[in-house]
């Protein structure tokens, strides 16, 4: 059994990674995960799968052998082990950006029968890094986007450190990276989508932010938003101000090179995309 509160705390869950799955979170209780049904139950109404399905979490035991993305696609059927850290932030994402989970899965079933010699292919490889490792960073400061974009994290952690309380929001959208911030190390990276949204359009935390988010960026992943891995942006997420709970993120901190790596030769930055 896993205790939820012992990393689930209320001083844990002020991190700013947990933004976006605080609520739910913060109403688990009980020593373990909630099983399928429960889950099920926090679904948004209406919720489907690329394949127009309703979607439910049904437990592993019942779908055996199947393809995943397929299942989901044709069943709106998606597996949960219970007690599954991996799968209960599976499910959360679900329940907070349903139109991008269902664009993800439309997307890789279009593109199933196009693996060649066990690869998936650039479109798939790019929605598995951000299904598993993903995060959006929404922002209104381009020069600040372009740091990100270009790997200058003195540039963009150091000197533009105050435009993050209130210029950038970053959603965690990849289930296996929030597990891995359950216990957070410097190491952490995010693939990133860069978004620039206009000062006027941009509103604080909100269920109603989320929401119109999750339906943009749905919709533009459908419109070829994120086609390959260079669509998507490296970030070192505790070189966030703020984000690492270890101590200051001096000078020295961000001195690490392992870390915070320089752009290689000839690097080609991500796009930045009006949201």
């Amino acid at each position: 059994m896993v205790d939820i509160h012992s990393s689930f705390t209320n001083e844990y869950l002020d991190h700013a990674c947990w933004d976006a799955y605080r609520r739910l979170l913060a109403g688990m209780d009980g020593l373990a995960p909630p099983g399928p049904e429960q889950l099920s139950e926090w679904l948004p109404p209406g919720t489907t799968s690329g394949g127009g399905k309703r979607l439910r979490f049904v437990p592993a035991g019942r779908v055996p052998g199947v393809n995943y993305e397929r299942h989901i696609f044709e069943t709106g059927e998606v597996s949960t082990r219970a007690g599954s850290w991996h799968d209960l932030f599976n499910a959360l994402v679900w329940c907070v950006l349903p139109r991008l989970k269902a664009a993800m899965n439309a997307l890789h079933y279009t593109h199933l029968d196009e693996a060649r010699d066990g690869r998936r292919g650039a479109q798939r490889d790019a929605l598995t890094l951000l299904d598993e490792s993903g995060a959006i960073v929404v922002s209104s400061n381009r020069p600040l986007l372009a740091a990100l974009a270009g790997r200058d994290w003195r540039q963009a952690f150091r000197a533009q450190a105050g435009a993050w309380r209130h210029e950038v929001r970053t959603v965690i959208c990849g289930h296996g990276l929030l597990e891995k911030l359950r216990a957070p190390y410097k190491s952490i990276t995010a693939q990133v989508l860069l978004l620039y949204q206009d000062a006027a359009a941009s509103g604080s935390w909100s269920d109603d932010f989320l929401s119109g988010l999750d339906r943009a960026v749905g919709q533009r992943l459908l419109g070829g938003l994120c086609q390959s891995p260079a669509d998507l942006s490296p970030l070192p997420l505790m070189g966030i101000p703020g984000w690492w709970p270890e101590g200051a993120q001096d000078e020295s901190f961000y001195d690490d090179a392992a870390v915070f790596r320089s752009a290689p030769p000839a690097f080609r930055p991500a796009p930045i995309h009006i949201l």
